[in-house]
């Protein structure tokens, strides 16, 4: 039986991860924090005898050595960015592999200085594992599969939470991520600089409509137009949300956090936080892409959109359905990757959907004359 300790599993995305990988897997789990009464509490709320709780500090490598000892995978859902080269050279010490639901260009950094120290421990690292990151690059490759040949792989999402989700530290991450915003985009053949931001119209589907989209960087991107030869344009695109978040807090948020990135950050995200809460409904997650390529020689359109009520549950659901992939060892590969290039995509999504994520799939084919 594989053993998977979840860093930060008492907190809200980490209980989320728990519960379902004892639904979805035989796998043993251990509910690892600072506070051992909190672990133990969860633990007690689970009343599965495959999960126990365990004191430990993502910052002390005292505490997480030991830990990792006899544990499979490290499951980092704590907001440990600062002390990611801490994490990282725990599991190698004690020969465990790692996957992070992290979005932080600090953790990025570290992860690439250890990947040669990876590698030869023959372990497996899988990083910009979730909802987004973590689905994106997914999604173009669940579309390529429907194409002979693919031109075009645009993924957008969508983020309307309502008003009943907390403020949890994993905002805070969020956050961090305008510190070092960036907007490129594949287009053309080329990635766009860094800095240089679009705004595309993306039709998400009956409900939301078309929306506004402003473009945003992610790693796990890079490498599609390597991947497929034929993709001239590829990127992500994050939708609007409501005029006041748009228009008045972001650069409000975008300003403060250059100014004042540390003590700026909590006051600045619950404010952002507050702000997408004003959106009307629908009030859902979604990530959607719409692709064109070539099926039979004639032009062909597939566009694929998968969502859930809860933005929380959709940053657990995809992460416990690749661990479906890599624990009977279909999607384990040594060395450093990102979850959106290890994950099979349709049973990815055949996965997701079992566990409640809503996956809808058009196709449209030109016939020639």
């Amino acid at each position: 039986m594989s053993k998977i300790l979840i860093l930060g599993g008492y907190g809200y995305t980490g209980k989320l991860l728990a519960k379902y990988l004892l639904a979805e897997t035989d796998a043993h789990i251990v509910i690892a924090g600072r506070s051992l009464d909190k672990a133990q509490a969860f633990v007690d709320e689970l009343a599965d005898p495959r999960a126990r709780a365990q004191k430990v500090d993502a910052s002390e490598a005292a505490t997480l050595q030991p830990a990792l000892q006899d544990v499979d995978l490290c499951l980092v859902a704590a907001p440990t960015t600062h002390h990611a080269a801490t994490v990282i050279y725990a599991c190698l010490a004690a020969g465990a592999d790692y996957l992070d639901v992290q979005f932080s260009a600090a953790k990025l950094k570290a992860l690439r200085a250890a990947e040669k120290q990876i590698r030869k421990s023959e372990r497996c690292f899988i990083t910009e594992a979730g909802y987004h990151p973590g689905l994106p690059s997914v999604m173009v490759r669940y579309a390529a599969k429907k194409l002979d040949s693919i031109e075009s792989g645009v993924t957008a999402g969508y983020l309307n939470m309502g008003k009943d989700l907390p403020y949890s530290e994993a905002v805070d991450e969020l956050m961090e991520g305008f510190v070092y915003y960036e907007a490129q985009v594949f287009k053309n053949g080329a990635w766009t600089k860094p800095r240089e931001w679009s705004m595309s119209k993306f039709d998400f589907g009956p409900g939301i409509g078309k929306k506004n989209c402003y473009s945003m960087f992610f790693e796990e991107m890079r490498k599609l137009p390597e991947t497929y030869p034929s993709l001239k344009n590829t990127g992500f695109y994050i939708s609007e949300s409501n005029w006041l978040a748009d228009l008045f807090i972001t650069p409000i948020v975008m300003l403060g956090l250059k100014l004042a990135p540390k003590r700026g950050l909590r006051p600045l995200g619950k404010l952002m936080w507050w702000g997408m809460q004003q959106s009307p409904p629908p009030h859902m997650v979604m990530i959607a892409v719409e692709a064109q390529g070539l099926t039979n020689g004639a032009p062909a359109t597939v566009r694929a959109r998968v969502s859930h009520p809860d933005g929380y549950e959709l940053t657990a659901i995809p992460v416990v359905a690749y661990l479906k992939q890599y624990l009977d060892g279909s999607a384990r590969r040594v060395g450093l990757h990102m979850m959106g290039h290890l994950a099979e995509p349709e049973r990815l999504f055949k996965d997701m959907q079992a566990m409640g994520a809503r996956v809808t799939v058009e196709e449209c084919r030109e016939t020639l004359s």
